[in-house]
């Protein structure tokens, strides 16, 4: 069992594996106390059973620099396989400012390929790989040096197991013609704004069932200034203040710290210094927002004047589409996006790209009335009219 403690150990790796056809990677972290992620451990394997094939890299040693591995990253040479990227890639795109190109998401290719919606790693490994993945290390604190050989060998079977389930995966997507459609799927990952949360649309992430502006202005501005101030200072934004605290304080609109010290929901923390200077200049800056500068929430749906026999009939072809080819019904389409059809709307991306191919063409023959649903046996077939 290997692990890297120095840069030119890694750089030494890393350019072994430039000259393979994909490495599988993986992380630990921890993320419970800060706003950004704390990279503890990074898993490596490439194509092979020698014990130098999967690595562990230590990037808590001091003066190691993960420069070799993000150069590895960049090479479009050799495929970077993961298992539900986005949270390690927000890491190194945070880090590093880099995305592994080209990537290829284990989760999204067995979604496609027939193994059900989100399917987790284990299941993978169970079904694909035919091994067991110990659970004992699971609930390890990953910043902790030593690492036992249990948490190591655990490490390094989310890569290794990895290999078998990439290949596998890999050939059935080339023998069913699908590789395009994990690759569409996989460009949301590859694109920095999917890693980025800008303070100024923080807002949008705190759900309310009130619709006022006025009290909208104020919370857009409460949720600005909770996300700058957990960036800034690093620790996660209900160490701040919580949603709740954040929605009653848009309702009570305090405008001194005597006010604050009434909130029912507000930590003790944050009724005063810093985070209550805050707290009361943001809920100033949304009450004095002019009426055009006030956040709207999407009333879109609201409008939809949908039709619910189609909408059910739509939900039956999106069940009737995935069962004949095997992929995860959410993957294609979502409650939403069915009642978005089903009232007129056509720029749904259900409608486009490889989804078009599995069930968007049918959809719009079904919403025109070209085509109807029959019955047969157990199965439903899309008949002509």
């Amino acid at each position: 069992m290997i692990t890297i403690t120095t840069t030119a150990e890694l750089e030494a790796f890393c350019q072994r594996a430039a000259t393979m056809p994909y490495v599988t990677v993986d992380t630990e972290f921890l993320r419970e106390r800060t706003y950004y992620s704390k990279l503890c451990l990074v898993q490596l394997a490439v194509k092979g059973d020698a014990e130098e094939d999967a690595v562990l890299v230590d990037p808590l040693v001091e003066g190691l620099s993960l420069a070799p591995l993000y150069e590895l990253f960049a090479n479009e040479n050799v495929v970077k396989v993961f298992h539900a990227a986005r949270q390690d890639l927000e890491i190194f795109y945070i880090e590093g400012n880099v995305l592994p190109k080209p990537l290829f998401d284990t989760q999204i290719a067995a979604m496609v390929c027939g193994f059900g919606e989100q399917v987790g790693y284990e299941t993978l490994v169970k079904k694909v790989a035919k091994a067991q993945i110990d659970k004992t290390s699971r609930f390890t604190d990953w910043s902790r040096r030593p690492l036992t050989d249990a948490q190591k060998n655990y490490a390094l079977a989310d890569v290794t197991h990895l290999r078998v389930i990439y290949e596998f995966l890999a050939e059935e997507l080339k023998k069913s013609n699908r590789s395009k459609w994990v690759e569409e799927e996989i460009q949301v990952l590859m694109s920095p704004s999917t890693y980025i949360v800008e303070p100024e649309n923080a807002w949008k992430r705190v759900k309310t069932r009130t619709n006022s502006a006025k009290f909208m202005g104020v919370v857009m501005e409460l949720a600005k200034f909770r996300e700058s101030y957990a960036q800034s200072r690093n620790i996660p934004r209900n160490r701040v203040f919580k949603d709740d605290a954040l929605l009653e304080l848009a309702s009570t609109k305090p405008k001194t710290g005597q006010d604050l010290g009434r909130s029912r929901l507000l930590l003790r923390e944050a009724r005063r210094g810093d985070i209550a200077d805050g707290i009361l200049a943001a809920v100033e800056a949304g009450l004095s927002k002019p009426a055009d500068k006030l956040p709207r929430p999407d009333r879109s749906r609201d409008k939809l004047q949908v039709n619910p026999a189609l909408a059910d009939l739509l939900r039956v072809l999106l069940k009737a589409k995935c069962e004949i080819t095997g992929v995860a019904p959410k993957l294609i389409a979502n409650s939403a996006e069915l009642d978005q059809i089903a009232a007129g709307e056509r720029d749904v991306k259900s409608l486009s790209g490889w989804r078009a191919e599995v069930f968007g063409r049918d959809a719009l023959r079904l919403c025109r009335g070209e085509v109807a649903l029959a019955l047969k046996g157990q199965t439903v077939d899309v008949v002509d009219v």
